[in-house]
C-alpha cells in the first residue's frame, strides 16, 4: 500500500462495530460489540484511532464504509456518519458491499493456499438477515487486479433457497463463508452432504474494517470513490420486520414440525 494513501474505514451492518485506520502499510483498528450503541460509540472510536495514527480527517485520502446489506439502523448510521465527516473534511467515500467484505475476510483468514483456489473458483457468502432469511452473494477473486468481481447478484431469502443459488453458479464455490452457515446450521447441514463440493467452510469470516482497508486502494485507483451526497445504504430487503401474523405463523409451523 502506498505511503501516500490514508483511509478511515468503518462497518456497522451487523451487531459488531468495526473501525480501522491505515497510514501506508500501518493500521490501527477496533472490533467490538456495536448494535444499537454503534451510533453513540462510532465517533469516539474514530477520534481515538485517528489520534493513535497521528492523523486528522483532513489528512485522509478517503473514507471507506460497508454500506450493506445488513441491519437497517447500522447501515443508516454508517452512511450518515460518513456523509457528515466527508462533507466537513472535503473527502470522498468508497462504498463496499458487506458480503464482499466477508469474502475478503475469508481470503485473509484462510491464507495463501485458499487464495490460489479463489483464482479459479468463487467464494459463496451467506450472512444472517434475521426473519429466518439470509443475504447471499458470490465473488471471484482476480489476482491480476487484486479485486473481487461479483458473480451472483445480491439477494435475500430462505437459507435453503440461497444455498441452492450458490450451487447453480457455473463454477463451484471454493469457500463458503459468513454467519448464515452457523446461524442456520441445522437447516443447511441436511442439504450440504448432497452437494458435490470440496468447498472450505469459513463461518468465522465477518465484515471487518481491516477487510475494507485491504480493498480500498484498488477501488480508489479505479476512481470508485463518491461524493458524500451520493452515499447510500444498500438494503436489498425492503422490509425491516415481520408482522404479528407472520411471527405467529412461523411459530405455529415450528411447533407442528
Amino acid at each position: 500500500m502506498s505511503e501516500t494513501l490514508k483511509f478511515l474505514a468503518f462497518e456497522t451492518s451487523t451487531d459488531m462495530m468495526s473501525v480501522a485506520v491505515s497510514r501506508g502499510a500501518q493500521t490501527w483498528h477496533h472490533h467490538g460489540v456495536g448494535g444499537p450503541n454503534a451510533s453513540a460509540q462510532l465517533i469516539p472510536v474514530i477520534q481515538d484511532l485517528l489520534r493513535q495514527a497521528d492523523l486528522s480527517l483532513n489528512d485522509l485520502t478517503a473514507l471507506v464504509i460497508g454500506h450493506g446489506p445488513g441491519s437497517f439502523t447500522g447501515l443508516r448510521t454508517a452512511c450518515s456518519v460518513a456523509q457528515g465527516l466527508a462533507m466537513g473534511a472535503n473527502l470522498k467515500v468508497i462504498q463496499i458491499d458487506t458480503l464482499m467484505a466477508v469474502a475478503e475476510e475469508a481470503r485473509s483468514v484462510l491464507g495463501p493456499d485458499a487464495t490460489q483456489k479463489l483464482n479459479a473458483c468463487p467464494v459463496g457468502v451467506l450472512m444472517d438477515a434475521r426473519m429466518s432469511e439470509v443475504y447471499a452473494g458470490a465473488y471471484q477473486w482476480m489476482a491480476e487486479t487484486q479485486e473481487w468481481v461479483a458473480v451472483l447478484p445480491l439477494q435475500v431469502g430462505p437459507p435453503e433457497a440461497m444455498l441452492d443459488a450458490l450451487y447453480t453458479l457455473p463454477k463451484p464455490c471454493a469457500v463458503l463463508a459468513g454467519s448464515g452457515f452457523e446461524v442456520y446450521k441445522e437447516r443447511l447441514q441436511v442439504l450440504l452432504p448432497f452437494k458435490e463440493t470440496e468447498a472450505v467452510k469459513c463461518t468465522s469470516a465477518v465484515p471487518h474494517a481491516l477487510a475494507l482497508l485491504r480493498l480500498a486502494p484498488a477501488q480508489w485507483a479505479r476512481g470508485q470513490a463518491l461524493e458524500p451526497d451520493l452515499v447510500h445504504p444498500l438494503y436489498v430487503r425492503d422490509k425491516v420486520a415481520q408482522t404479528t401474523a407472520e411471527r405467529e405463523a412461523i411459530k405455529a409451523s415450528k411447533m407442528s414440525a
